[in-house]
C-alpha cells in the first residue's frame, strides 16, 4: 500500500473512532429521552444530543478528514476488502453531507429534536395543530438536505428514500406497490366475505404488567437474543437501538387488556438486535456496521415476527408457556385458536397493531402522503383529512382523531423516505425464507425449539453480507435472483386462503 494511502487510513480510522465516543453518547442519551427521560427534560435533553452530535459532525468534516476520505476513495481499489467498504460508504455518505455548514447540521439535528418532543406532546393531546410546524419545518429541512447534494435526483423522494434503501428510487416503488394492490385489494374482499370466523374473544383479556415483561423475556430468549449483550425496556413507540459492539436495546409497551401486541412487538424488535448481536464482530473494527440499509432490518425484524412467529409452529411450541404464564387468559384456548387470533384479517387503523394481511395497506398508504408532501402536492395541515380518505379507500375505515390517525408514528419527525422500508423488508424475507426452506426444513426445527438453527442460517446467509454489499446485491447473493414482490404475494395468498377457507 503506497505511503501516502496508508496514512489516510490510519488518520481516518482514528478520526472515526473520537467521532464513535460522541455518537454512543448521543445514542445512550436518546435511549433515555425516548424511555425515562421526564416530559419536561425532553427539549433540553434533545438540544444536548444535537451538541453532542454536532461535534462528530465536524470529526468527520475537517478539511483534513475529507482529503483522507478522497484519497482513500480515489485509491480504494488498493485496499483489502473491508477498507474499500469502508471508503466506499464513508464517500456515500459525504456525498449527502460534505456542502452542509455545521451551523446548518447543528440545526437540522435540532429541528428533528424538537419535532419528536411536539409529536410526543401532539400525540399525548390528539392534537395535529401542535406536531404541525415541527413536521414543515422537517419537510424544509429534508428539502434543504437535498438541494446540498452534489448531483440531486430529479425526482427529490429518490434521495430521501435512498438514504434508508440505497439505490432504492421511487419508479421501482411505485412498480411494486402496483403489484400489490393488483394483488392484495381482490383478494382482502374476498376474505372480507368469507364465512369464516375467528375466535378473538381471548386477545382482550386482562394480563398484568408484570406477567407481560416475563412473556418478553421468555420470547425473546426463544429466538436466541443474548441477554448478556442487551436488555429490554419500555417506551411509547417501540424500537430498538444499538449504541456498541455489545449493547443491544430492545423495548417495547404493555397493554393491559392486548397481551398479543407486546408479544409481537418484542419479537418485532428482537429480531432488529438479532441482526446486530449476529453480524461479523470485525464490522466494528472497520467502521461499516451502518452500511445496512433500513430495508434489509426491516427484513429481519418482520422475518421474526411474521414469518417466524405467526407460523402454526412457533404457536405450538410457546404455547404451553403462554398458557402457564396467563391461565385466565388462555385457559380455555386451543393453540389453533391462538394461532388464527395472531392471524386474524381485521382492516384496522394503527400500523403497528396491524395484521400481517392489511400491514402492506398502512405502508402504501404513509409512502402516496410522504411523496406528496415532499414533492408540493399537499399541505401540512391537510394531512389529517388526506389520511383519512387514504384509509376509508383503502381498508373501508376512518380514524376519529389524530391520535389513532396522522399520529400514531413517530417517523416523519426524523424526515421522510424511511416507510417503504418497512414493505421492503417483507419482500425480502420472502425470498430468503424460500431459500432457507431449501436448507433446513424450518417448521420442524422451529416446533421443536431449535431457532439456534434458523439463527445460524440467518448469520451465514443474511447477516454476513449486509453491511458489504448494495441491498441488490445482497439478495442476489442469498437467494440468486433479482427483488421481486412475488414470493411475498405468494405466500400472502397461500396462507390466508387457507386460513379463511377460501
Amino acid at each position: 500500500m503506497r505511503p501516502e494511502l496508508s496514512k489516510a487510513l490510519t488518520d481516518i480510522k482514528q478520526a472515526l473512532a473520537e467521532a464513535a465516543r460522541y455518537e454512543h453518547a448521543c445514542s445512550l442519551i436518546n435511549f433515555d429521552l425516548e424511555t425515562i427521560c421526564p416530559p419536561k427534560a425532553m427539549e433540553e435533553q434533545g438540544d444536548l444530543i444535537s451538541f453532542l452530535d454536532n461535534k462528530a459532525f465536524l470529526i468527520c468534516h475537517s478539511d483534513s478528514f475529507l482529503k483522507d476520505a478522497r484519497t482513500l476513495y480515489e485509491g480504494r481499489d488498493e485496499l483489502e476488502e473491508l477498507d474499500r467498504i469502508l471508503a466506499e460508504g464513508l464517500w456515500r455518505e459525504l456525498a449527502r453531507t460534505r456542502n452542509v455548514a455545521p451551523e446548518q447540521a447543528l440545526a437540522f439535528s435540532r429541528t428533528y429534536n424538537k419535532a419528536y418532543v411536539d409529536w410526543l406532546s401532539a400525540k399525548e393531546k390528539g392534537d395535529f395543530s401542535i406536531f404541525a410546524p415541527s413536521l414543515k419545518a422537517v419537510r424544509d429541512a429534508d428539502l434543504k438536505k437535498q438541494s446540498l447534494l452534489d448531483h440531486p435526483s430529479a425526482q427529490i423522494y429518490d434521495d430521501l428514500v435512498d438514504v434508508y434503501e440505497r439505490g432504492m428510487t421511487s419508479e421501482q416503488l411505485d412498480s411494486i406497490f402496483a403489484a400489490c394492490r393488483e394483488r392484495l385489494v381482490p383478494l382482502l374482499r374476498e376474505i372480507m366475505k368469507s364465512p369464516k370466523k375467528i375466535r378473538t374473544d381471548f386477545t382482550s383479556r386482562y394480563v398484568d404488567e408484570r406477567t407481560q415483561e416475563e412473556i418478553a423475556r421468555y420470547m425473546l430468549r426463544t429466538i436466541c437474543f443474548d441477554f448478556d449483550r442487551g436488555l429490554l425496556s419500555t417506551t411509547e413507540h417501540p424500537f430498538t437501538d444499538s449504541p456498541a459492539r455489545n449493547d443491544e436495546r430492545v423495548t417495547t409497551h404493555y397493554r393491559p387488556h392486548n397481551f398479543i401486541s407486546s408479544i409481537y412487538s418484542v419479537v418485532h424488535e428482537g429480531g432488529h438486535a438479532l441482526f446486530d448481536q449476529n453480524q461479523p464482530a470485525v464490522n466494528w473494527d472497520y467502521f461499516i456496521t451502518g452500511e445496512k440499509t433500513m430495508g434489509e432490518h426491516e427484513s429481519v425484524s418482520r422475518f421474526y415476527e411474521n414469518r417466524i412467529g405467526r407460523s402454526e409452529a412457533f404457536i405450538s411450541l410457546v404455547y404451553p408457556r403462554l398458557r402457564e404464564l396467563c391461565p385466565d387468559a388462555l385457559g380455555d384456548v386451543t393453540p389453533r385458536e391462538l394461532y388464527e387470533a395472531v392471524n386474524v384479517v381485521s382492516p384496522s387503523l394503527i400500523r403497528t397493531e396491524a395484521d400481517e394481511f392489511t400491514y402492506t395497506f398502512h405502508i402504501m398508504i404513509r409512502y402516496e402522503i410522504e411523496k406528496m408532501i415532499v414533492n408540493g402536492q399537499a399541505e401540512i395541515e391537510d394531512l389529517p383529512r388526506l389520511w383519512g380518505d387514504k384509509y376509508e379507500e383503502y381498508l373501508g375505515v376512518r380514524p376519529s382523531n389524530d391520535r389513532e390517525g396522522v399520529l400514531q408514528d413517530v417517523h416523519w419527525s426524523s424526515g421522510f423516505g424511511y416507510f417503504p422500508t418497512y414493505a421492503m423488508g417483507n419482500f425480502y424475507n420472502a425470498m430468503y425464507y424460500n431459500q432457507m426452506a431449501k436448507d433446513l426444513d424450518i417448521d420442524e426445527a422451529v416446533a421443536a425449539g431449535r431457532l439456534d438453527l434458523i439463527r445460524d442460517w440467518m448469520t451465514d446467509h443474511v447477516f454476513r453480507y449486509a453491511d458489504r454489499m448494495a441491498p441488490s446485491e445482497w439478495i442476489q447473493k442469498i437467494t440468486g435472483r433479482s427483488l421481486t414482490p412475488d414470493d411475498y404475494l405468494d405466500y400472502l395468498e397461500k396462507k390466508y386462503r387457507a386460513l379463511y377457507e377460501i
